[in-house]
């Protein structure tokens, strides 16, 4: 066992140490372990410590880790956890036991992950900001008394600085064409890249099929490593509250997710916790499990809130917890949703379209931002096709990052896909125009609001509206 120094004073300043961290941005992404492997050697080698789950894959890693980690807690496993991307505070990229660390301690100890890459700077070369966070979570973890990691990776795989990291687990959700200018431009280079963070020694579970199942099957069977290979569990029904679901071994469950896509990450998370409780890592019990699962909730994906009304102090829109029984006639119903590629927007449109019935009555309004570098043609295609989404109001807006489209490019794309849907196409370059806009529209006509396109707008949107939520901090407390 390693042993490390304490966790740094709460005496360091926050907003300067975030503002060094975010410089880092401007390395942008540089795939590679030889920074991060000397960051965490410096550091102790505080990865040595912790064992758990490596998870990859195009789509689920975030709601998958959620679903183990929830299980694990219910068991009463001291458990870090790595979310990304963040939705409003750089200090969610740290969890442990489901909290962020304070900001003061986040602070200390990223500047001292800031100031061993300063030092490696010329021989290595500039670590990027997750390099930087990276090494700062298994240092964490380490000092904390972590007993298991659940690890989301980055990008890829193969040379995500995640994958500095053995943990005894590794799974992979499933495989699909996205980050092609880094990964691969076909599903079998993608699947190579993710399938590569399976380690000799290691127990793996997969929920990739085809081609991508036949890549990782190569790479397990090369090393000699046990390879579960899982289907999504059968789906019994959804409501507002959730998915119902079964399982041979544990019967029905109840998951607290939303979108019949969650069958097939909880098939990958049961998959994981069954693979921990072999590697001798940690266990859980029927009982556990159920609970984990009904508890779960993941922010900003498929998360469904209400429009509660506005701020009286400050006459401010805010947001709540919707009632999951049925909605409420007075407080339209918000649903926030990454839905940042073409599959995860194939799986908001199921999912609208199953879960309209129950939701906000009248018509609905959608909040569409994306990426320049996603296939945001393939994506409005998705959803324009939901009937759910017929007749909606499209407010496309320009998100607040380099890689953004604009919001007329993205209008544009809206029309094209959509000439005979009915939809009414208004762009904003400013989020605050276009979140006013979307709420007075969704007051208008009823509601529903969907948010979807990518993570960094619901998280925009999220830190906006939600009050009195533990993701709801500014970056100064």
């Amino acid at each position: 066992m390693t042993h490390l120094p304490a966790l740094p004073s709460p005496s360091s300043d926050y907003a300067t140490t975030l503002a060094a961290l975010q410089a880092r941005g401007r390395f942008g992404i540089h795939l590679g372990l030889g920074r991060t492997r000397a960051l965490l050697r410096a550091l102790g080698d505080p990865d040595r410590d912790v064992r758990g789950a490596l998870i990859a894959g195009t789509n689920g890693k975030g709601s998958v880790q959620a679903m183990v980690a929830a299980c694990l807690t219910e068991a009463g496993t001291r458990v870090g956890q790595t979310p990304k991307p963040h939705l409003v505070s750089y200090r969610e990229r740290i969890l442990i036991e489901g909290r962020r660390l304070p900001a003061a301690t986040f602070a200390g100890l990223v500047g001292e992950v800031l100031a061993i890459a300063d030092g490696l700077s010329r021989r290595l070369g500039p670590a990027t900001e997750f390099e930087v966070l990276t090494a700062a979570a298994f240092a964490a973890f380490a000092r904390a008394g972590v007993e298991v990691g659940v690890i989301e990776v980055g990008l890829g795989g193969r040379l995500d600085a995640t994958n500095a990291w053995d943990g005894g687990v590794a799974a992979v959700t499933n495989v699909g064409l996205d980050h092609v200018d880094r990964l691969g431009s076909t599903i079998e280079a993608i699947a190579r890249e993710k399938a590569a963070i399976v380690k000799r020694g290691d127990r793996a579970v997969t929920g990739a099929r085809g081609a991508a199942l036949a890549v990782v099957r190569r790479r397990a069977r090369r090393l000699s490593v046990p390879l579960r290979e899982v289907e999504p569990l059968p789906v019994l029904g959804m409501d507002r509250g959730g998915l119902r679901l079964v399982t041979p071994e544990l019967g029905e469950l109840r998951l607290g997710l939303l979108g019949r896509h969650q069958a097939a990450n909880a098939a990958v998370a049961l998959g994981i916790l069954a693979a921990l409780a072999k590697a001798g890592i940690a266990a859980t019990t029927a009982a556990h499990i159920r609970a984990g699962f009904e508890s779960v909730r993941w922010p900003g994906r498929l998360e469904l809130l209400a429009l509660t009304g506005t701020d009286g102090a400050a006459g401010t829109d805010r947001a709540g917890p919707a009632r999951l029984e049925a909605p409420d006639p007075a407080a339209p119903d918000l649903l926030l949703d990454g839905a940042h590629n073409a599959d995860g927007a194939a799986a908001l449109a199921a999912a609208l379209d199953e879960l309209r019935p129950s939701l906000s009555p009248g018509r609905t309004t959608l909040l569409f931002g994306a990426m320049r570098d996603k296939d945001v043609v393939a994506m409005a295609a998705s959803l324009a096709g939901a009937a759910a989404l017929t007749g909606a109001r499209i407010i496309t807006v320009r998100i607040d990052a380099p890689r953004a489209l604009s919001a007329a490019e993205l209008a544009t794309i809206w029309r094209t896909a959509s000439p005979g849907g009915g939809h009414e196409v208004r762009p904003f370059e400013s989020l605050d125009d276009a979140l006013v806009t979307a709420i007075a529209a969704a007051r208008e006509y009823g509601g529903p609001l969907v948010v979807a396109g990518s993570l960094y707008l619901v998280g925009a949107v999220r830190g906006r509206l939600v009050v009195n939520d533990d993701l709801r901090h500014d970056e100064g407390t």
